[in-house]
């Protein structure tokens, strides 16, 4: 198994994203469930449209990508439907040449589209499966560079800090406390908060080193888990 402290910095060695082709499948996406129900940043809508999301799930529900849901993955893991992925990118309020954290890297679905919108991205992830295909995969697309890590996702990445933006994409009991020392000023964190099994969204910033929350959505996700967040998956 990875230690917590192996990283990884992909480069682009396959096709280049910027040929990525945009299918029907994705263009129906975007208009019919992310246009229709508010998601208005162009950047955004751009970004759902060309990164391949059949492409970061499982083959044997690649059918399934584009539909209105989180699809299982493995390992106890789901990637979230596309609405919450470019809702919470637009919150995010990500800009070319932010530093961005992201905390679950998953499939490397959410990854790809931060470095779609031209960040530079850090992911860490704590399950080394999930992390090694990740890696792979976003190899193969062209997705780069992108820094990979697998550790505990609560504790943040703090030999590369401060964050512009920080994005969480499991549920956690609190905002921990580390990610918010690794904010940068006027920088933002976009994370689910509540119970295991259900969450609201919250947009955290720093403002002269203060934090200010503001509740966005109600959401599921599967638990965020580490020192600072949920004890190990229950069974």
């Amino acid at each position: 198994m990875a230690r917590a402290n192996d990283t990884t910095c992909l480069m682009s060695n396959a096709q280049s994203h910027k040929q990525l082709k945009i299918s029907p499948a994705r263009q129906a996406m975007v208009q019919q469930q992310l246009v229709a129900r508010g998601i208005s940043d162009p950047a955004v809508l751009r970004a759902m449209q060309e990164v391949p999301r059949e492409r970061f799930v499982p083959e044997s529900i690649r059918d399934a990508a584009c539909e209105d849901r989180a699809l299982p993955v493995g390992n106890g893991q789901t990637i979230s439907q596309p609405y919450i992925v470019a809702y919470m990118t637009e919150k995010l309020q990500v800009r070319p040449e932010h530093r961005v954290l992201e905390i679950g890297t998953g499939t490397g679905y959410q990854t790809a589209i931060l470095h779609r919108l031209g960040a530079e991205v850090y992911s860490v992830e704590r399950i080394a499966h999930l992390h090694e295909s990740a890696r792979q995969r976003l190899a193969d697309l062209g997705f780069g560079p992108v820094h990979l890590r697998c550790g505990d996702g609560t504790l943040g990445w703090p030999e590369h800090a401060p964050y512009d933006r920080i994005i969480v994409t499991a549920g956690a009991p609190e905002t921990p406390a580390p990610l918010v020392e690794q904010l940068a000023e006027s920088g933002r964190i976009v994370i689910p908060i509540g119970r295991r099994d259900y969450q609201v969204l919250i947009c955290v910033e720093k403002r002269e080193g203060r934090t200010v929350e503001t509740t966005l959505i109600p959401c599921r996700f599967v638990g965020l888990i580490g020192q600072q967040g949920w004890p190990q998956a229950e069974h």
